[in-house]
């Protein structure tokens, strides 16, 4: 056959029809070993056989409605039903991490809990229903809360870090008075595809889960690899994985065969049974194939050779499984075809039901899940105190207590501030690059570790992607991680772990699941130059943009520890994801005018008090002529500005300091914008998508309104430059010259 003719004919009708024709066919043979022999029964063998044909018909029922666009997804799991064998060897309480192909694990799991239809779930998923349970008709993903998998998108082995996580969480919520959700001798499910493994991603999650096993620490992580021997249309090498991944140092390596149950059942239970009682990561090697592409729209001819097509479809999981149990005598050919074409038809007749379901209707619907915020819950929680007792233990007498001491800078503020929350929330955890015995790169985790042991304060490997992974996986079980980040530069090393997993997380399981926490990330520029554009990145826009993150960045240290204890309470409330960024240059930050003038030193605010989110802080309150916007650095900046613009000038400036960057507080701009006919904004970001623009968008609009007619507006932000090293860093960034000039060219 020409390839241009094989180009016309549907692989899925061939592997449909190849089952077909096989089984008519086939011929019990005498087996040489009997189940029992093989660890396998009766009952085991016709579960996952019959959850092995419920994932292939799904697949070819989304390949068939796809054509009627009553389907929105066609990626399958054809070639990779063997992996039903790890959804009847794991529990259900066994935290799962899973793949795009593991519709033959999700039929299987469904059965550890009565009353669960996995294939009317997973029909309502396919329609994007909005009673789908996994999602709420907003992605088609595995995902069940009762059957502890947690929903994602993973494609690039994105979910791995925080699988391990969850794992190291596991053994650390043991240790901690953290609520474990789960049984203490549950392991962590995580599969990917051959082509994953090779992801930057995926590597860091295996070094740092040899990283910590090597330690001694226990990690109950099974990441499984099914292996098809390609990556959409790029082939694996032959024995690529096997010899990547067998001697890595505090991993078990296993291999199964997954094409074969008789075989594969036994191999994959050692490796559960391995991981779940020495507590050890465990690298399995599944081998599986690829039928019927990788999606519905790939034509696999284009890149693959018809014989090596037709090779992958003789191997066909499903072929094997047939033949397993006409052999053993438990069902006879016209039994399993029987079964075969009900099932195809409850698929379909599941899938038209689906389509008629509601869908999600409307953007307020599609977006509730993602921010859930009880302003009135997490300002309450914010003002909880705890027992003056614990406080005086901690931090030895009444006269030593933070906020009976003279006015601080920053640091010490936010470290004093930690203490108290470290003390508030005995599930927070807090761990990063540094952060334990020596207290971080700026002694703001300073003496934590001595207070409140390694079991709660502890180092990480040099890996932001694995800090971010961990701080999900905790979560999950019981812990509020606050992670740190040791630059901002460092962040978007990881960001995906943020923008693709934390935040979505909410988003994709309809609420059902949350992974609170608070990262610290220490930022912003004007460090006389230090370390050049690492230790002086202002890149706010990155992250910004990130759906249902809270973004915050204090500029004074009473308002640091407000805004930590009210960002805590959010994750402790409402389970959301906050980066809170602090300003390197004024964490030793004293003076305001002069030298020595100590005004960039405040008081330590009492427990109890907050600042809520969005609130900007205000200064000159009374001040009429001009308006100036900032945050971070460019407050005390602008502050001075101002002080010089006014001994020389008749007008008056109102300055604020957003303090909460996303979301901007729309209404408090616009109500403190709509009493000026002059605003300027201060903003040492990038000119190009910084927070000055977002300000200057928002007045914009309220320039056209019946609100004001003319608002004379000025923009100074940074250049559009990486940071450079010494001086000419003053050169990318404002300076209090600068602001003083656009306070004079506004006033005229």
């Amino acid at each position: 056959m020409s390839q241009q003719k094989s180009k016309v004919i549907n692989r899925a009708e061939v592997v449909d029809q190849n089952f077909i024709e096989f089984v008519k066919s086939h011929q019990a043979e005498e087996t040489k070993q009997s189940l029992e022999q093989q660890g396998l029964n009766e009952g085991v063998v016709l579960d996952i056989f019959e959850s092995q044909v419920r994932s292939r018909q799904l697949d070819l029922m989304a390949r068939i409605l796809k054509l009627q666009n009553k389907v929105f997804y066609t990626i399958g799991s054809s070639g990779h039903e063997g992996n039903a064998m790890l959804g009847k060897l794991l529990r259900h309480t066994d935290p799962a991490f899973l793949h795009y192909r593991s519709g033959g694990l999700m039929m299987e799991r469904s059965r550890h809990i009565e009353g669960i239809d996995p294939i009317w779930d997973t029909c309502l998923s396919f329609a994007a229903a909005e009673s789908d349970p996994a999602s709420g008709g907003r992605h088609k993903v595995w995902g069940s809360k009762p059957l502890w998998v947690l929903p994602q998108t993973s494609t690039i082995a994105s979910h791995l870090p925080k699988a391990l996580g969850c794992a190291l969480g596991i053994e650390l919520a043991q240790r901690s008075e953290a609520d474990i959700p789960v049984p203490e001798d549950s392991i962590v499910l995580c599969n990917f595809g051959d082509a994953s493994s090779n992801h930057s991603t995926a590597q860091g999650a295996f070094n740092a889960a040899s990283w910590a096993s090597f330690q001694g620490l226990k990690v109950p992580v099974l990441f499984v690899c099914e292996d098809n021997g390609i990556g959409i249309s790029v082939k694996t090498p032959s024995n690529w994985v096997k010899s990547n991944f067998k001697h890595r140092p505090g991993m078990q390596y296993f291999e199964a065969d997954g094409l074969d149950m008789e075989t594969g059942y036994q191999q994959i239970k050692r490796a559960v049974d391995f991981c779940r009682q020495e507590r050890k990561p465990v690298f399995l090697h599944l081998k599986t194939t690829r039928l019927m592409g990788h999606a519905g729209t790939d034509f696999e001819v284009d890149y693959r050779k018809l014989k090596d097509l037709e090779a992958a479809e003789a191997e066909d999981p499903l072929l094997r499984s047939a033949a397993t149990v006409i052999n053993h005598g438990l069902m006879t050919a016209e039994q399993v075809l029987d079964m075969y074409h009900k099932i195809h038809k409850e698929c379909l007749d599941k899938a038209e039901l689906a389509h008629k379901k509601t869908k999600i209707s409307d953007l307020k619907q599609v977006m509730e899940p993602l921010a859930p915020y009880d302003e009135e819950a997490v300002n309450k929680e914010a003002a909880r105190t705890v027992e003056s007792d614990k406080r005086l233990q901690l931090f030895g007498n009444e006269k030593i207590l933070p906020e009976n001491q003279a006015p601080k800078h920053m640091a010490i503020q936010i470290n004093k501030g930690l203490h108290d929350l470290m003390l508030k929330y005995p599930e927070l955890i807090m761990f990063g690059e540094d952060v334990a015995q020596k207290g971080g790169v700026y002694t703001i985790t300073k003496k934590l570790f001595q207070h409140f042991s390694a079991k709660r304060v502890f180092n990480t490997l040099l890996d932001e992607q694995t800090i971010l992974g961990l701080a999900q996986g905790y979560s999950y079980m019981g812990m509020l991680p606050v992670p740190e980040i040791q630059y901002l530069a460092y962040f978007h090393n990881a960001c995906d772990q943020i923008r693709g997993e934390a935040a979505s997380l909410q988003f994709f399981s309809n609420g059902q699941y949350a992974n609170p926490m608070v990262v610290r990330i220490a930022g912003l520029g004007y460090q006389k130059g230090f370390g050049g554009h690492f230790h002086n990145d202002n890149s706010i826009a990155a992250i910004r943009d990130i759906p249902g993150v809270i973004v915050a960045c204090p500029s004074r240290g009473d308002d640091a520890v407000m805004m930590m204890r009210t960002l805590t309470a959010l994750s402790k409330v409402n389970g959301r994801v906050s980066l809170f960024i602090e300003p390197i240059a004024l964490y030793m930050h004293k003076d305001l005018h002069a030298e020595g003038d100590g005004e960039w030193n405040f008081k330590y605010p009492a427990p109890g008090e907050y600042v809520a989110i969005g609130e900007p802080r205000i200064y000159h309150e009374s001040a009429e002529d001009i308006l100036l916007i900032t945050y971070g650095n460019g407050v005390p900046m602008s502050l001075a500005a101002v002080k010089q613009f006014e001994a020389t000038h008749e007008a008056k400036v109102k300055v604020v300091d957003l303090r909460w960057l996303q979301p901007l507080n729309e209404s408090a701009i616009v109500d403190l914008v709509s009493g000026f006919d002059k605003l300027l904004v201060v903003d040492e970001g990038r000119y190009s998508a910084c927070v000055g623009e977002a300000v200057i968008s928002l007045v914009s609009r309220l320039n056209k309104s019946d609100k004001k007619v003319k608002l004379s507006v000025e923009l100074i932000t940074g250049a559009d430059s990486f940071t450079p090293l010494a001086d000419a860093a003053k050169m990318v960034l404002p300076d209090q010259q600068r602001i003083t000039e656009g306070l004079k060219n506004l006033n005229g």
